[in-house]
């Protein structure tokens, strides 16, 4: 685990051993979002919030992760379906609203308190064992034992007694019933929490992304898709510049509507989609008509249907660095932003490689990336002429 430090002003008075302890073997991801959003909440200058507030802000949280970037946050059945209720209240929520997946938080959070009563199941669920289970890091350092198994109502009698008693918790528990219940934040708590908020996010998006990785483990650059997509990280430019110049000299077909195209009018696009993959890798990239971009949007293509297409493509570009000067100087312009596979710079884009090993090559190489799309839950773009 991530060690967390926090200024040693604090450890006289508070445990922040038993703080650091609230990530600690979790069997659901619920540990991450529940301190996550109560620590977003201090620092709205919040002092209590209610079951119901934390959870929507935990579902608000997790909204990209599972929508934009088909995360699952704590694996899923055997038979393909969702278990973990965090992720069960995302998808119910977009069933139910229609809001795309880059929706805003404010956005979320208003159509969270609209289905309010058609999330209740989900968001009951998400309260019966994380808000005293994360505690658990605080229990038995006295004489007063207790088994960390034991029902809600004496765990949480338990804490707030021992919150009197000996040890100053980060919270305690009203006593309301249900999504009703409140949850008061320590004034002393606060105040740690505001001076070291950084470094405390931080620690659990740390331990957050680990969690994820080890349930995700074929999704590429997990640490990237806890955050709506941030368009400032695509750097496609020297490869616009490379296609500008190839499309100058020869004509190309659109991968999708085999028709030429035009240099004023199209866009560089992934084949299998930015959200996935998480680079601007050149053996992904193609020139394809502006108007079919948005409509192909965060789909897969059909795999049968348009790879040989794509990799006839990627093939021009493949000879003419070989057989025009000017294009390979655009080409060589890409090694900083577009040219970091190792398998593209050894075998993909090496001289000497025939049309079919060209093509070889890049299948053996992008098909399984693709198939790990299409397991994470990729949908498959029906473009129809």
């Amino acid at each position: 685990m991530m060690q967390l430090t926090i200024d040693t002003n604090y450890y006289n008075k508070l445990d922040i051993q038993g703080f650091s302890k609230m990530m600690k073997d979790p069997s659901y991801c619920y540990k991450f979002y529940w301190l996550e959003a109560i620590v977003q909440l201090i620092l709205e200058d919040r002092t209590e919030a209610p079951y119901d507030e934390i959870i929507d802000e935990m579902i608000a949280n997790a909204w990209y992760s599972v929508l934009e970037f088909h995360i699952h946050l704590s694996g899923i059945w055997g038979n393909g379906g969702v278990r973990d209720n965090l992720e069960k209240a995302v998808i119910k929520l977009r069933d139910l609203s229609g809001l795309s997946a880059n929706a805003s938080k404010v956005e979320i959070k208003n159509k969270i308190r609209d289905f309010s009563k058609q999330l209740h199941v989900e968001k009951q669920a998400l309260t019966l064992n994380v808000p005293y289970k994360a505690l658990s890091g605080f229990a038995n350092k006295t004489d007063e034992k207790i088994s960390l198994d034991s029902s809600a109502g004496r765990m949480m009698a338990y804490y707030n007694k021992l919150n009197e008693t000996d040890i100053l918790l980060p919270y305690t528990f009203g006593s309301e019933n249900g999504l009703n219940r409140i949850v008061k934040f320590s004034a002393d708590w606060i105040l740690m929490i505001k001076d070291n908020a950084v470094t405390i996010l931080g620690w659990i998006q740390c331990e957050k992304v680990k969690w994820l990785q080890n349930n995700n483990p074929e999704v590429p650059g997990l640490i990237y898709k806890l955050e709506p997509l941030n368009e400032k990280m695509r750097k496609l430019s020297h490869v616009r510049n490379l296609w500008d110049g190839i499309l100058q000299l020869k004509r190309v077909a659109d991968v999708f509507t085999d028709e030429l195209i035009e240099r004023d009018n199209y866009d560089v696009d992934h084949f299998i989609p930015w959200s996935f993959v998480m680079n601007d890798e050149l053996w992904n990239l193609m020139p394809m008509d502006s108007s079919l971009n948005s409509s192909k949007s965060n789909r897969l293509p059909d795999w049968e249907e348009f790879f040989g297409r794509f990799a006839r493509n990627q093939y021009i570009m493949y000879e003419m660095i070989y057989t025009a000067e000017e294009i390979r100087k655009l080409y060589e312009a890409c090694f900083r932003d577009n040219l970091h596979s190792i398998w593209a710079n050894t075998e993909l884009y090496r001289r000497g490689n025939s049309e079919a090993e060209f093509y070889g090559i890049l299948e053996k190489n992008m098909k399984p990336v693709y198939e790990s799309a299409r397991h994470q839950g990729y949908d498959v773009w029906e473009w129809r002429r």
